[in-house]
C-alpha cells in the first residue's frame, strides 16, 4: 500500500486521530529525518521533540548490526513505494532497547520519488521479554525446538568440567534479511526453520544452539572436515522459495576445547572473531581460529587478567606529547597518554588498553589516576614554564556511568591545578553518544563555564557530523593523524585536509593536527593556516621528570 501526495492532502481527521490514539506515529521526509512524532511515541520512547526532530530513523534503531541492517532494508524497499510490517528493535533516549511491530508507508511524488514516510508501531517489549524468560526457563529455542544460548552455556561448562574435547562451532547466515525479504508472502519463521532442519540432519546427535536470529551454534567431536562438508550437504539440499533455490551462504568460525580456549566465554568470542575474519573476506567459508586471532585473544585476556594489579601497584605509567602553537612559536598543551610496560605483556599501548577497559569497568579509575597526574604537572609547569595547558582523553564511559563533572572538578581543586589549565579530548563516538544523552551535554557545558576545554578528537573519521560543532561545547578540533601519511603525496588528501581546518575557522574553533612527523608536513599544514601541531617532528611523548628537567 502506497499513499500519494493526494491521498495526504485529503487529510482523513477521524482516521488520523484513531492513528495517533492507538498507535505510536513517526514521520520523515524523503532523507529519513523525523518530522514529526506523537505522544504515544514520546510516551514509549522517552524521547522529547527537542532531541528527534530533525534527526534520522537510523538513530531511533538498536545500534547493534541486526537492528541497524533492518532500517537499511527498510528503507530501500520505502524508496521503492513498497509498504513494509514486521518486528522492529529500537531504541530508547536512555539506551535502552525496546520492541514493536512496525507497519511503514511511503508517500510518493508523482513522479514515482519517495516524498514522506509514516511509521506506525505496538510497543511489544513485554511479550518479547516474556518469551525470551519462558525460553530460558525451557532452555529451548521456540521457533526452531533448539537450544538456547542458556542450554549452551550450561552443557558446554558441563562438558568443560567433565574434560571432554569438543569444536566449537559457530555459524552464520549470511545476508540474513536480505533473504527473508526475498520469502514474499512466507511466514516469517520459514528461512529460519528450513535452515534449522538442515542442521539437524546434518550434525544429527551433535548438540546444537541457536544463539541470535541467524547465529547458531554446534558442539561437535568431529574435526574441521566434517564441519566443512555442511557447506557441501547445504548444495545438495537447497532450501526453496516456490520453485526456486534460495542463494544461501554461509561464514562460520571454529574454536577448539581445550587447544584454543578454556571456557564458554572465550570460546564463543574467539569463534565469533574467526566467522567475523571470514566475513571480511567475502564470507561463504569455515575456517578455524587462525593464529594471528589466537595472539590477539590470548594477549587481550592477559591484559584484562593483570590489568587490576597494575592499577593497584601504580604500573601504569604517563607520558606527555608536546603540542606547537603556530602564532605563538611556542609548546602551549601536553597531551597525557597512559602506558604500560609490563615484563610479560611489554608495552601496551592506550589503543589496546582504553577499549579493555571500557569492557571490563575500570576505564573511571585509570581516568581518574590520568587526569590527577596531569593536573599536578600541569601545576608544576605553570611555575616553570608560564600557562601550559594539558589534555587528558576521556571516554563516554565515564560520563555515562558517574558523576563525572564532579569527580573532575574535585581532583582539580585536590591538585590546585585551574579549570582553565585543562583540556578534555573526546572521539566522535562519544559525540555521537552525548548527543543523544542530555545529562552528559549539562555536564559537558558546566565543566566548560567552570573553565575547562573540550577537543574533538580524530577530526574526519567515524561518524564525521559537523553536528557536533553546533550542539556541544567544542572549541577546538584535532585532525586525524591517517591524513598526514599521504598529505605529501596526494592532492586530493591536501584538499580534504585545508577544506577542514577552513571549516573549522569558519566555526571559530581552533584546529590542530595530529601525527605530524616530518618538517614538509608541518610547513605545507602552516601555509593551510593550521592554528597547532602535534606528532614527532615536535616531540615523542615523555615521562612529567623529563619535562620537568
Amino acid at each position: 500500500m502506497t499513499i500519494s501526495r493526494e491521498q495526504n492532502d485529503l487529510g482523513l481527521p477521524d482516521i488520523r486521530r484513531s492513528l495517533d490514539h492507538y498507535y505510536m506515529v513517526t514521520r520523515t521526509d524523503a532523507e529519513g529525518l523525523v518530522i514529526s512524532v506523537n505522544k504515544n511515541f514520546l510516551n514509549v520512547s522517552n524521547w522529547t521533540p527537542k532531541r528527534i526532530l530533525g534527526k534520522t530513523i537510523w538513530q531511533m534503531f538498536d545500534e547493534s548490526k541486526q537492528a541497524q541492517d533492518a532500517i537499511h532494508m527498510i528503507w530501500e524497499q520505502l524508496k521503492e513505494g513498497k509498504t513494509w510490517f514486521g518486528t522492529a528493535q529500537k531504541l530508547k533516549r536512555s539506551g535502552e532497547t525496546y520492541y514493536t511491530n512496525l507497519l511503514a508507508v511511503p508517500s510518493m511524488t508523482e513522479d514515482g520519488m519517495l516524498e514522506s514516510t509514516m511509521f506506525l508501531e505496538l510497543d511489544i517489549t513485554e511479550e518479547v521479554h516474556l518469551k525470551e524468560r519462558l525460553e530460558q526457563i525451557a532452555f529451548i529455542d521456540v521457533e526452531t525446538g533448539l537450544m538456547s544460548r542458556h542450554k549452551l552455556e550450561v552443557l558446554v561448562n558441563e562438558m568443560i568440567k567433565e574434560e571432554k574435547s569438543f569444536s566449537f562451532v559457530y555459524l552464520s547466515i549470511d545476508h540474513y534479511y536480505t533473504l527473508k525479504e526475498l520469502q514474499a508472502g512466507t511466514a516469517e519463521t520459514e528461512l529460519t526453520q528450513a535452515f534449522a532442519n538442515r542442521l539437524k540432519r546434518y550434525f544429527q546427535d551433535n548438540p546444537i544452539a541457536r544463539v541470535g536470529g541467524s547465529q547458531f551454534v554446534i558442539l561437535t567431536p568431529f574435526g574441521d572436515w566434517y564441519v566443512q562438508g555442511f557447506l557441501e550437504f547445504l548444495e545438495q539440499q537447497p532450501i526453496y522459495v516456490g520453485n526456486e533455490a534460495l542463494p544461501l551462504s554461509i561464514s562460520g568460525g571454529i574454536a577448539r576445547y581445550p587447544e584454543d580456549q578454556k571456557s564458554f566465554v572465550n570460546l564463543i568470542e574467539a569463534s565469533a572473531m574467526t566467522l567475523e575474519e571470514v566475513r571480511q573476506q567475502g564470507g561463504g567459508k569455515i575456517v578455524s581460529l587462525s593464529a594471528s586471532s589466537h595472539k590477539v585473544l590470548d594477549r587481550r585476556s592477559l591484559i584484562n587478567r593483570k590489568l587490576l594489579t597494575a592499577l593497584d601497584h601504580n604500573a601504569l605509567q604517563v607520558v606527555y606529547q608536546p603540542q606547537y602553537d603556530i602564532a605563538s612559536e611556542k609548546i602551549s598543551v601536553y597531551e597525557a597518554l597512559v602506558r604500560w610496560e609490563d615484563d610479560e605483556l611489554g608495552t601496551v599501548t592506550p589503543d589496546e588498553l582504553i577499549p579493555i577497559a571500557e569492557a571490563n569497568g575500570l576505564i573511571a579509575n585509570i581516568g581518574a589516576y590520568v587526569l590527577t597526574e596531569a593536573a599536578q604537572l600541569a601545576v608544576k609547569l605553570e611555575e616553570k614554564e608560564g600557562n601550559p595547558h594539558v589534555s587528558v582523553n576521556t571516554s563516554v564511559r565515564e560520563f555515562s556511568n558517574n558523576p563525572m563533572k564532579d569527580n573532575i572538578l574535585s581532583i582539580l581543586q585536590e591538585t590546585s591545578c585551574r579549570p582553565n589549565q585543562l583540556e578534555l579530548e573526546i572521539t566522535e563516538k562519544f559525540a555521537f553518544q552525548a548527543e543523544e544523552e542530555q545529562s552528559i551535554i549539562q555536564q559537558m557545558k558546566e565543566l566548560q563555564d567552570a573553565g575547562v576545554e573540550f577537543i574533538l578528537d580524530d577530526f574526519g573519521t567515524g561518524y564525521a557530523s559537523f553536528r557536533y560543532m553546533q550542539h556541544l561545547p567544542i572549541s577546538k578540533v584535532k585532525i586525524d593523524k591517517v591524513y598526514m601519511n599521504s598529505l605529501l603525496t596526494h592532492p586530493k588528501t591536501q584538499q580534504l585536509v585545508e577544506g577542514m581546518i577552513q571549516f573549522s575557522k569558519s566555526m571559530g574553533l581552533y584546529t590542530i593536527a595530529e601525527g605530524v612527523e616530518h618538517k614538509a608536513q608541518y610547513d605545507l599544514l602552516k601555509t593551510m593556516g593550521i592554528d597547532a601541531v602535534q606528532g614527532y617532528y615536535i616531540g615523542a611523548p615523555v615521562p612529567a621528570e623529563t619535562l620537568l628537567k
